[in-house]
């Protein structure tokens, strides 16, 4: 049975920074692309970056560039959500999400969402 299930979100200062993980189970982790998405209140979900070992690392959204990085630990079946330089529009549920090899906005398998909230 596939798993996923991200982890780490809470309340953040605007400025600040958060760490999401995202631990992977029930699949060969290196032969799935791992993606991070969110969706705000009132709002769409959208992806923000994904990586995986045949594309690399996908970004799905401008907005995070320069602020928000994607990793992966092969030895925990982790990826992980760097946040950095949150600001009030980073609000939103954030879910991670898998996809058999290649990255994709509407994976196979989705995790429960984790609550960010950024205060101002």
């Amino acid at each position: 049975e596939v798993q996923l299930q991200a982890s780490g979100g809470g309340l953040v200062q605007a400025g600040g920074f958060r760490r999401l993980s995202c631990p992977a189970s029930g699949f060969i982790f290196d032969d799935y692309s791992i993606a991070w998405y969110r969706q705000a209140p009132g709002k769409e979900r959208e992806g923000i970056l994904c990586i995986s070992s045949r594309e690399g690392i996908t970004y799905y959204s401008d907005s995070v560039k320069g602020r928000f990085a994607i990793s992966s630990d092969s030895s925990k079946n982790t990826v992980y959500l760097q946040m950095n330089s949150l600001t009030g529009e980073d609000t939103a549920v954030y879910y991670c999400g898998a996809e058999h090899y290649y990255c994709s906005r509407d994976p196979r398998y989705w995790g429960h969402g984790t609550q960010v909230t950024v205060s101002s």
